[in-house]
């Protein structure tokens, strides 16, 4: 590993490594800051570019650092507009815009640079040291298990809702595992409630549909409720600094979810929003009650953890990708395009047989973590200065870029249509105080416990996987005493089946609730 390390370091500390990294930093910052506008479009637009550099090292550097750029600056346009700026750091708006409303923007966008910081630089040393062995726990997971972990996480969906709303959510879990089945058939191919429309063949686009439950209700609630407008926070960011008792609350948190994100990342179909979500949703349900009611409400943990977990998790998805040759994302889907079109072959000899990818790919990491930190921490007065923007000239803002975001991406009109649909349900919605968040989880899990139900159904010819592999039959057991109101959270505390948390007191598993 030491000999890797110094090659690696060779070759990223070159000039034109550095430059490299610091123009992939700066444009996923900027792409990331652009409601809508996720790293998936930009990278794509980027691999020709990419392959007219001739290295594949400096290719790879250039578009890792638009991604975690992107996943770095995506919190920003969550924090000041509510318009999640990739799909990652939707979990950021839910207690980032409280902070905002509250005149605490400076103060939520420092959280927010310093855990993303933190989260990506613990990610990179984690994936230095265990890249090689988490490869092999990666291949324990197949379709079976991937199905169960789907169950899980949707058991534990009762953590997104608020006091007293846990039949809402259970009803907007529903009506999102119902989008999530338009479009393709994963067991027979065939088009499923697409109403004779070819644009909808491939479903749903997250993206369009994460803006039409955030940005646009936004724009709409402050059009349909003028009087909230003087609610919002004026502009003003003089508190920029977070006190020393805020980053003692803060330093476990980090710690939890750069830890658990990265692993999430390394699973592959996981991913940097599953990890913000579920980032949030542990930290929520491991504090005291007393701090679990700040939660949605402008909570500095609420905020810390989803930043720390997808930075983390962005990190962990170049381990199936580099030594596996598996993308854990459909944004690492693309880096693998990018490394096949530049001759380079992902997999477990990629270490041995070209290195330098490897290692310089990894130690860019720190530097761009680095980069993005100098580089975002002194632009946060600037930055925080579109509060005090007009509302009136705000509004048309965060339309446009809505509706720009969600045309780029697809490159359809269809899409505008879905969006504009969408968002006026999701403003009806948010009226009638329904929590929208479910919704997007269970479209997010939806498809992919579809797609690995048919495969494991397929490959056992039934549902014979659920018993004939224990880890499956694990994990559905678990999925039934997280659902279950009674013993569920002495059970787990009991057994430790997580094995997250040592100290049982700190321990409370029990998501299923009414607040």
């Amino acid at each position: 590993m030491l000999e890797g390390l110094l090659i690696g370091l060779q070759t990223a500390l070159s000039i034109k490594m550095l430059i490299v990294v610091i123009g992939g930093c700066l444009i996923g910052t900027f792409i990331g800051m652009l409601p809508g506008l996720g790293p998936m479009s930009i990278i794509a637009i980027m691999i020709p570019v990419a392959i007219s550099m001739g290295d594949p090292a400096a290719a790879l550097i250039l578009l890792a650092g638009v991604y975690y750029g992107a996943i770095f600056g995506g919190s920003t346009s969550s924090i000041l507009l509510n318009a999640p700026g990739v799909a990652g750091t939707v979990a950021t708006s839910f207690d980032g815009y409280p902070m905002t409303r509250q005149g605490k923007a400076g103060k939520a966008l420092t959280i927010a640079v310093i855990s993303s910081f933190c989260g990506g630089t613990i990610g990179a040393i984690l994936l230095m040291i265990f890249a090689p062995m988490l490869s092999s726990v990666a291949l324990l997971f197949h379709s079976a298990e991937y199905f169960a972990l789907m169950i899980v996480g949707l058991s534990a969906i009762a953590a997104f809702a608020g006091t007293g709303q846990v039949a809402k959510a259970v009803l907007m879990t529903t009506i999102g595992l119902m989008m999530a089945t338009v479009g393709q058939g994963a067991l027979f191919n065939t088009p499923r409630f697409t109403m004779g429309i070819m644009d909808l063949q491939s479903g749903f686009g997250f993206i369009t549909l994460a803006m039409a439950m955030f940005a646009l209700p936004e724009a709409l609630f402050l059009i349909l409720r003028p009087r909230n407008i003087a609610e919002v926070s004026n502009g003003d960011i003089k508190n920029l600094r977070i006190s020393s008792s805020e980053m003692r609350s803060m330093a476990p948190v980090i710690g939890r979810q750069s830890i658990q994100g990265f692993f999430i990342g390394v699973l592959p179909g996981a991913g940097a929003t599953i990890a913000s979500f579920l980032g949030w949703a542990v930290e929520r349900n491991i504090a005291k009650n007393e701090e679990q009611d700040q939660f949605g409400k402008g909570s500095i943990k609420g905020l810390a953890a989803p930043e720390t977990a997808n930075n983390a998790a962005c990190t962990g998805s170049f381990v199936p990708l580099l030594t596996l040759g598996i993308p854990g994302s459909g944004t690492t889907a693309i880096l693998l395009g990018a490394l096949i079109a530049l001759n380079v072959s992902p997999g477990p000899r990629l270490m041995l047989d070209e290195p330098q990818i490897f290692w310089s790919v990894i130690i860019s990491m720190y530097i761009g973590n680095l980069v993005l930190l100098v580089l975002n921490l002194p632009l946060i007065p600037y930055i925080a200065k579109v509060l005090s923007v007009p509302r009136n000239y705000l509004i048309p803002f965060i339309m446009f870029f809505t509706l720009m975001g969600a045309y780029i991406g697809q490159n359809n009109a269809t899409e505008l249509l879905l969006l504009v649909a969408f968002g006026i349900c999701a403003t009806a919605l948010k009226f009638a105080n329904f929590p929208l968040a479910p919704l997007l989880i269970g479209f997010i899990l939806g498809g992919m416990l579809e797609d690995n139900f048919s495969r494991s159904m397929q490959l056992y010819d039934g549902v014979a996987f659920i018993w004939e592999r224990p880890m499956t039959l694990g994990l559905l057991i678990i999925a039934a005493m997280l659902i279950s109101k009674n013993g569920a959270s002495k059970i787990i505390k009991n057994f430790l089946l997580f094995g997250l948390y040592i100290n049982p007191k700190i321990l409370n598993f029990s998501f299923i609730s009414n607040r």
